[in-house]
């Protein structure tokens, strides 16, 4: 029996994450984790202590860092200063699309993806509009190339943060068995938006003469550097942030700006960490995994083939996070983790792009651009089911490669 209750509480708040908008109880992921991590406890699928335990703190404090990190960088400028770059150069449309592509890629894989979205949709609008540019397609560069780009290292999302605390890589192990995956996928992407929408972008070259120039203030990013070399020295992931933090909060002598942290996705993880830890308790989840192993080899094509159709279709059905809670802990069954964990750090990251839905970064992309622009889920489907599939293509090979 009370495996079976704690499966309904499971099923329950998947539901309600997978459709947090839903008739039934419209109260957000954030809320419905949270109600499944209680009612757990409540009916005694995972005792309090437990609970606590079943928290990663590692992931919640990288987390909590490199959200606040992000936050002194935008302070110094470096935002303000990408979209007077953009607005005064004299790069035509194609070659702002590129840009953007990699600019956004690039620094997602060192900030989360979630952040460089936040930061970067207000700047690309307002590039768009004094431009004279369609907004949709540079939206949808956004979205899909810091989904892509954050599939590269181990702090560039919170799925890849987990697969950091669970899995046998380091920071420099998983980045240069994705890194060049990443790298493909995202050239891949920017020929893909060129041709779809490459006759759409005009010929616009609407540009500001520049006037006085934001300062950037060199030593947030100074200090972000410091802490990606920590990152490839082998030093703790989330306390090298979290160092990298407090030396700023030294340094500039100002409170840092808490209230930017995202808390709501703060409460999900931790939340949710205890709904799949009460739910592994029943065993059910391992019992699933020993009939599917023997389908998700991964020294064979088909293995990886299935393994990567089942982390695309999980990831859109129940979301990346709670997939990779679930399966992590499981991969050793395949006789090759790491194989298994750089498949599910790059596909469950890249599955993101198949729907508006599918990963957090799109819904804040749609969200900040809604005065400019709406982002619909057809419209993003067009594109994003396109994307996903040819960076599979491209990028699932390279990952077999290189492992």
């Amino acid at each position: 029996m009370p495996s079976a209750v704690a499966t309904a509480i499971f099923s329950f708040t998947y539901m309600l994450i997978a459709w947090p908008h839903m008739r039934l109880m419209p109260i957000g992921r954030p809320a419905a984790a949270l109600l499944g991590a209680v009612l757990m406890v409540v009916v005694g699928a995972l005792a309090p202590d437990k609970a606590y335990e079943a928290i990663d703190g590692n992931t919640l404090v990288l987390l909590i860092a490199l959200m606040v990190l992000s936050t002194y960088l935008e302070e110094a400028g470096l935002f303000a200063r990408l979209a007077e770059l953009a607005t005064t150069s004299r790069i035509g449309p194609r070659g702002l699309l590129t840009a953007l592509v990699f600019v956004s890629g690039v620094m997602s894989a060192v900030l989360l993806n979630d952040t460089v979205c936040l930061f970067l949709t207000p700047v690309v609008c307002a590039v768009c509009v004094q431009r004279g540019l369609p907004l949709g397609p540079y939206l949808l560069a956004l979205a899909t190339s810091s989904n892509i780009g954050s599939a590269a290292t181990l702090v560039g999302n919170p799925q890849n943060i987990l697969i950091g605390s669970l899995g046998p890589l380091d920071f420099l192990a998983y980045l240069r068995i994705c890194g060049p995956a990443t790298l493909a996928c995202l050239l891949a992407n920017a020929l893909l938006l060129h041709v779809i929408f490459g006759r759409a972008l005009g010929e616009s070259l609407r540009v500001q003469n520049p006037n006085e120039r934001t300062p950037v203030h060199p030593l947030p990013a100074l200090v972000a550097g410091l802490v990606v070399v920590g990152y490839a020295c082998g030093f703790h992931l989330a306390f090298t942030t979290l160092a990298g933090v407090v030396a700023l909060i030294a340094l500039t002598r100002k409170e840092p700006r808490f209230e930017r942290v995202d808390w709501p996705l703060i409460v999900f993880f931790a939340a949710l960490f205890v709904v799949v830890a009460a739910f592994a308790n029943t065993g059910l989840p391992a019992r699933a995994w020993e009939l599917a192993a023997p389908h998700l080899q991964l020294r064979t094509a088909s293995g990886v083939t299935w393994f990567s159709g089942y982390t695309l279709l999980g990831s859109n059905l129940f979301s990346n996070v709670p997939l990779v809670m679930l399966t992590g802990p499981l991969l050793d069954a395949l006789g090759d983790p790491e194989r298994g964990f750089a498949l599910l750090g790059f596909v469950s990251t890249v599955a993101g792009n198949l729907t508006l839905l599918g990963s957090v970064a799109n819904l804040i992309v749609a969200e900040r651009a809604r005065q400019h622009y709406e982002l619909g889920f057809v419209e993003y489907l067009r594109f994003g089911a396109f994307s996903t599939l040819v960076s599979l293509v491209v990028g699932v090979p390279i990952v077999c490669l290189l492992t």
